[in-house]
């Protein structure tokens, strides 16, 4: 199997995709952009599923619902516009991707990881970032070496706005001046298009996407680094002339290439939007095929939304919920919906807050909540950053207070310690999930993270004598899948999970304006560097998790193979 470094301008119909998005116990999702206006078809199990495009900005889009499926089953598909098929290519060397629904029989199989950008799958991109770790499991499912998993959840920085690849400049370039703002940032609708075309393009990847579900929530480099930080960020942000331009074109591009997709059918029928293009899809069907009715234009609705998103957090909710079998995984915006006034700052506004409250509950095995900013930092950094916001709250002055406010910005000190109003909250409502407060205490409460291009496991120390807790409660993190970190930050990431630990604590604990944390939890394993995608296995009460990543053999650049960096077991309580 070969594979081209970057796509080739499309020669049919078929932009991007297939990508198989949602999957259930009966029924999936498949999202595809074409050349053109079209109906897009699924072919599978002997039945046909189709859908009209709509478009935004002058591409067009579709989202087709398979539904009707049997539980636990497996079809071959393939997808066609207008009646001529597009998927799989011919003669490509991939399998036949497949439609495969959940079972609640089988070990749920969860992928998960964060922040990968966008280069050559050549010696030089090895060189500067690492091989694809994503793309290095595909090449090893291809060849039937691994175990099929059930769910990919990528949790943020599935492009980076503000770090653009050498491909994504020169088609910047031609279309803008480099030297006028934003650069080589990306501008505003058009450009992001074109930069998730190139994330999602290459044959590997297009293939597994095609054929693993898929869940996504946006981080800050899905927009741009330190996106709502603060609320001093915000406002100096919105002095920049080019920037609603491209808010608004991540926020629209966002709902339109990673939103949709996390949403089941009936999620979808509700979703104030996407209601829009079933209505329509509804009239077309209505009217025959006699009748030929316009495709429906969704920019102003997308772009209006996204103005109201950006002003007023809570009218839209991005977080969503996934059931997998026996467990739940909830997957939270902690980007869009934060509240940045000072001293009320909340990682989740009140509205984000009380939806998170009703999805938190027991009588699952497993209960997963996503978020992909760590929920339990090192302990170290942790307190660091605490210290930070007491700090820039004006606690030692406005001196120390414009210090702490440009740490927090250069040094990204933002993470749930630094909101932790928020962070209390949240860990109230997991010790009642742990206690058996909310149902039936599950063998786990895990957060899933990513963000910090570091991967480890933490731990909520004594949480059964301490805190009541039946359950464990775990921090994972896998970050990045492509894109590491320099070697010196490696030093200092490694001290805040390890030898900082003490006098960092000594430091904040001196402060009454540095808030104690309400439990206190530990780094159990890692923290690990490499490029690499996680994978938690369910098997019964018990959780495991595997990170892996890929090296080249010998001079072989086009096919890494995997490689394992670390595993963990997390038996059940007794």
């Amino acid at each position: 199997m070969t594979d081209s470094a970057l796509p080739q301008d499309p020669a049919g119909p078929l932009v991007l995709g297939p990508m198989l998005r949602y999957i259930g116990e009966t029924d999936a999702t498949v999202w595809v952009e074409t050349a053109s206006r079209a109906v897009v078809t699924v072919h599978a199990d002997g039945r046909a599923w189709c859908a009209p495009t709509f478009r935004v900005k002058g591409h067009h889009y579709a989202l087709v619902v398979v539904d009707g499926l049997e539980p636990g089953g497996a079809w071959e598909y393939a997808v066609s516009i207008d009646g001529a098929p597009v998927w799989p290519e011919q003669g490509s060397e991939f399998p036949a991707p497949r439609l495969r629904t959940v079972d609640r029989h089988r070990p749920t199989r969860l992928l998960f990881g964060s922040c990968r950008t966008t280069v050559p799958n050549d010696r030089e991109g090895h060189r500067t970032n690492g091989v694809d770790a994503l793309r290095t499991l595909a090449l090893a499912l291809a060849r039937d070496e691994q175990e099929w998993p059930d769910l990919v959840a990528f949790l943020g920085d599935q492009v980076y706005a503000d770090e653009t690849p050498e491909a994504m400049r020169e088609f910047i370039a031609s279309r803008r001046s480099l030297d006028e703002p934003p650069g080589t940032e990306i501008k505003d609708y058009e450009e992001y298009a074109h930069l998730y075309r190139l994330a999602w393009g290459d044959d590997a990847n297009r293939w597994l996407l095609s054929t693993l579900p898929s869940c996504m929530i946006f981080d800050d480099h899905d927009v741009r680094d330190d996106w709502n930080t603060s609320w001093s960020w915000h406002e100096e942000i919105n002095r920049t002339p080019w920037w609603d331009e491209r808010l608004m074109g991540a926020l629209s591009s966002y709902w339109v290439y990673q939103h949709i997709g996390n949403l089941s059918p009936g999620q979808l029928a509700e979703d104030e939007v996407y209601a829009r293009v079933l209505d329509a899809a509804a009239g077309l069907a209505g009217r025959g095929a006699e009748e030929d009715g316009e495709e429906l234009d969704l920019t102003e609705a997308v772009f209006d939304l996204s103005r109201r998103v950006d002003r007023h957090p809570d009218v839209y909710r991005y977080s969503y919920r996934r059931d997998l079998g026996d467990s739940r995984l909830v997957v939270v915006d902690s980007r869009a919906a934060r509240v940045l006034e000072p001293h009320h700052r909340s990682m989740l506004d009140p509205a984000e807050m009380r939806w998170l409250d009703e999805q938190l509950t027991g009588d699952v095995e497993h209960l997963l909540i996503g978020t992909s900013l760590p929920f339990l930092l090192p302990p170290g950094l942790h307190d660091l950053e605490a210290i930070d916001e007491a700090l820039a709250n004006g606690t030692r002055g406005r001196l120390l207070a414009r210090a702490a406010e440009k740490a927090r910005q250069s040094i990204d000190l933002e993470h749930w310690a630094a909101f932790n109003d928020g962070f209390v909250e949240v860990f109230d409502m997991v010790r009642q999930v742990a206690r058996g407060e909310r149902g039936a205490a599950p063998a786990s409460v895990v957060f899933l993270s990513g963000d910090v291009h570091n991967s480890y496991v933490a731990e909520v120390v004594d949480a059964e004598s301490r805190h009541g807790a039946r359950s464990q409660i775990v921090q994972a993190v896998c970050s990045p899948i492509r894109n590491p970190m320099p070697r010196g930050v490696r030093v200092m990431m490694s001290a805040f999970a390890r030898g900082l630990v003490r006098p960092m604590r000594f430091v904040a604990g001196r402060s009454q304006h540095v808030p104690d944390p309400p439990c206190s939890w530990e780094v159990t394993d890692g923290p690990w560097f490499d490029n690499c995608l996680a994978q938690l296995t369910v098997q019964g009460r018990d959780l495991s998790i595997v990170w892996r990543g890929g090296e080249v053999p010998g001079e072989d650049e086009e096919h890494p193979v995997l490689t394992t960096i670390a595993s963990v077991r997390l038996p059940a309580r007794s």
